[in-house]
């Protein structure tokens, strides 16, 4: 028992080197967390479908290659979940809603095809808000998922039993998406790594759209090293993903321990510090992250951007319109089978006009070249809040976000730009903080090189949840599937 509680703690490298070692199985690193899974996920409902018999089956393929000396690549025989969003052959695809309970896809997403080529082996489907928009609800099939450092604070959203699987130690690395936020949200109030990569670098067929233009899909993991480890799998060119970008692809994890000496790295200090709502803490965290920058020989100054709000309307403006057009029949169907919150949001892009959405998109080019070309050019990468403050309690929603939603990840989806949240500390209360870290396009080793640097700065990857054993899972949350 006490090898099964430790396992956990292992990173994807630290793990993938005890299994090319002969020292550990994926099938006991398996066994181990689906152990895990069954005494504290009834208490946190990160997974809403547990497929312990295809992992299994996937830790002893896993084990199989690893004896007869194939090695597919960081992946093999490491367990991971996906956001209920990306489909999977013979696995439910729910979205977290009554619209999609019986939905079994007959192929993977791309990403789960490409993980499980990797010999990855898949835990099971993660609770999100409905359709990544509509959450946390309680007018669902399944409840919303919990933070697992305090469970009456949400985990962020979307991308919430992803968040929460892997801060609880359930799963190393768990996919993601982002149109506004939703892995840097999770990643921010969970107290992890979350990796929004450059548009288009990874492909999205097969996941469930929000927006087809600010749409991405990623990583959340322990450790900004595993986040680089998992996009050495997941990326690449897609020729039927419309948005798909063909370009060479990097060694993802080369110069992580390079340091930041002499590098320029930028601070929009007034998108966060001026920001209604900041929490002082956030502030500085952040503050102590630059001058942890600057004495390891980055060159940190601060600079100008235009006004967060014009991103946040921006983007808001394309996410709701396209989000609308996405579920119109289904809103003219079968309206009620949305959550209340869920529909709130969603109807909003009916009121979108023609011309909104065309000053949006005029908008969202002018932004892009502000960062990119007036700033991005003389600068390495930009830091700066992933949120404003630490993880709001459920009862601070009423009828869609909080008076004060926290989150500022908008602007990098209007751009494209990779962004990743990092942890910065903890809040009074005991809750994670955090900042991103901004990159070119297509950027992602500045970016992770970056993060790597404050993540040995600041010394909190050993810090773990304390979590009190739960419910059984339940009967719909603990499907065996092939």
């Amino acid at each position: 028992m006490a090898e099964a509680q430790a396992l956990h703690t292992l990173s994807i490298a630290e793990a993938g080197g005890r299994l090319r070692a002969g020292t550990l199985t994926s099938t006991a690193l398996t066994r181990a967390a689906l152990e895990r899974i069954a005494t504290f996920d009834g208490a946190l409902d990160s997974f809403i479908t547990l497929t312990a018999e295809r992992a299994l089956a996937d830790a002893a393929t896993a084990d199989a290659d690893f004896k007869a000396g194939i090695d597919k690549g960081p992946m093999q025989g490491i367990p991971y979940g996906l956001k209920d969003i990306y489909d999977t052959a013979g696995i439910r695809t729910t979205c977290h809603s009554k619209l999609r309970l019986d939905v079994v896809p007959t192929t993977d997403s791309v990403v789960a095809q490409r993980l499980k080529d990797g010999g990855g082996v898949l835990l099971g489907k993660l609770a999100t808000h409905e359709f990544a928009i509509g959450g946390p609800s309680f007018d669902l099939p399944f409840p919303p998922a919990r933070n697992p450092w305090q469970r009456d604070h949400i985990p962020g959203g979307s991308s919430s039993g992803s968040g929460a699987a892997v801060a609880a130690g359930f799963c190393r690395m768990a996919m993601g998406s982002d149109t506004g936020g939703s892995i840097r949200g999770p990643a921010a109030f969970c107290g992890i790594v979350g990796l929004k990569p450059t548009y288009g670098l990874v492909s999205r067929r097969g996941v469930f759209p929000l927006s087809y233009t600010l749409d991405h899909c990623g990583p959340l993991a322990r450790t900004v090293e595993d986040c680089a480890l998992t996009m050495q799998v997941i990326a690449g060119y897609d020729a039927q993903d419309p948005a798909s970008a063909d370009v060479d692809m990097p060694d993802f994890s080369r110069g992580l321990d390079w340091g930041v000496h002499g590098l320029k790295i930028a601070v929009p200090r007034h998108f966060y510090a001026r920001a209604d709502g900041v929490s002082p803490e956030t502030i500085g965290f952040i503050d102590s992250a630059a001058e942890a920058l600057a004495r390891q020989g980055a060159k940190v100054e601060e600079v100008t951007l235009p006004d967060y709000d014009l991103f946040n309307a921006c983007g808001r403006i394309i996410l709701n319109a396209e989000a609308y057009a996405i579920h119109e029949q289904d809103f003219q169907t079968r309206p009620l089978d949305y959550a209340r919150m869920t529909y709130s949001r969603i109807i909003t892009g009916a009121l979108i006009s023609a011309a909104d959405l065309t000053q949006a998109l005029r908008l969202r080019r002018e932004l892009a070249t502000a960062l990119n070309a007036q700033v991005l050019q003389r600068y390495d990468a930009l830091i700066t809040a992933s949120s404003l403050g630490q993880a709001p309690r459920f009862t601070d929603y009423r009828d869609g976000y909080p008076t004060a939603w926290p989150m500022q990840s908008m602007p990098f989806n209007v751009t494209g730009n990779p962004a990743m949240s990092v942890p910065t500390g903890f809040s009074s209360a005991g809750l994670p903080l955090s900042l991103q870290i901004v990159g070119r396009p297509f950027d992602e080793p500045m970016v992770l090189r970056i993060g790597a640097a404050l993540e040995r700065a600041l010394g909190l990857v050993d810090r773990w949840p304390a979590l009190a054993a739960g419910e059984p899972a339940r009967a719909a949350a603990t499907v065996a599937a092939s």
